[in-house]
């Protein structure tokens, strides 16, 4: 079948994603209340029980909101590593032992055909991590929260067919905005998040034969918009001689309010 996904929502809000082949269903993140994770898998034709596991990326709120109630409800394991457990324990109350699996970043997973692969990225959390999904010769990556994209994790997503990759923050609407200069200057800084020209940089040098979409995730609501993200995206791209068709690779939204549309992975 190969791999099929869904951002179920992202922002500076909260933050979920569904990424199937089929045959095993899992949910990135749930950074939602419980009822409003729900409600988004059945915009998608989803249900809880459809799911077969949680990965967790890192313990901040808006990506385990609703990991504790979602997790019980349904019966679902959760995977994380060590230092994401410790970090979250009180967050996410009571886990049954079978539950609470460890998955080392950098650790490769089989589930049935569907192989995830976990990487380390820099944030101010834990340990955070991103992840690749693959099945066959499809791949897609998700990678948001992280200060720059370092060459470890341009590695791990490289030759991807998808990716969900960060664009958080316009540089000018961040330093004007209202938030007090120490919030500014994490945000900025190398364990903060990826600006829209960081991430055009980044795409600069990713974007190959094999890539055909790449989805803008976890834009602040206050510190940015689509249409402004994509554009200095593109911008950012064209200034380093990476130029490229709308029928070849394309800029694709998220939003913080509504899943994205059901999307298929594979190479034509």
């Amino acid at each position: 079948m190969g791999i099929s996904f869904t951002v179920l929502s992202s922002g500076s809000t909260g933050n979920a994603t569904v990424v199937t082949n089929g045959a095993t269903t899992l949910l990135i993140d749930a950074g939602f209340s419980a009822r409003r994770i729900d409600e988004l898998l059945q915009e998608r034709d989803l249900t809880g029980g459809e799911i077969d596991g949680i990965l967790i990326t890192h313990e901040h709120s808006d990506h385990i909101k609703g990991l504790g109630p979602v997790a019980r409800k349904y019966n679902l394991p959760i995977y994380a590593n060590e230092k994401t457990w410790d970090a979250m324990n009180k967050s996410v109350g009571k886990i049954s032992e079978e539950n609470r699996i460890v998955l080392d970043s950098g650790e490769v997973k089989d589930f049935g055909t569907l192989r995830v692969e976990s990487f380390g990225i820099s944030h101010d959390a834990a340990e955070p991590v991103g992840y690749s999904f693959y099945d066959g010769d499809d791949k897609l990556s998700v990678a948001t929260d992280l200060g720059y994209v370092s060459e470890k994790v341009k590695r791990a997503i490289a030759d991807s067919d998808v990716l969900v990759l960060e664009a958080n923050h316009d540089i000018e609407l961040l330093r004007m905005g209202r938030y007090p200069w120490n919030t500014k200057r994490r945000i900025l800084g190398d364990m903060g998040h990826l600006s829209n020209e960081a991430s055009g940089e980044a795409m600069s040098e990713l974007l190959t034969g094999d890539t055909k979409r790449t989805y803008l995730a976890h834009l602040s609501r206050d510190h940015n918009m689509m249409d402004l993200a994509k554009m200095t995206v593109r911008d950012a791209m064209e200034e380093r001689g990476c130029f490229y068709k709308e029928t070849d690779f394309k800029l694709c939204d998220t939003y913080f309010d509504r899943p994205t549309p059901w999307d298929k992975v594979s190479k034509p």
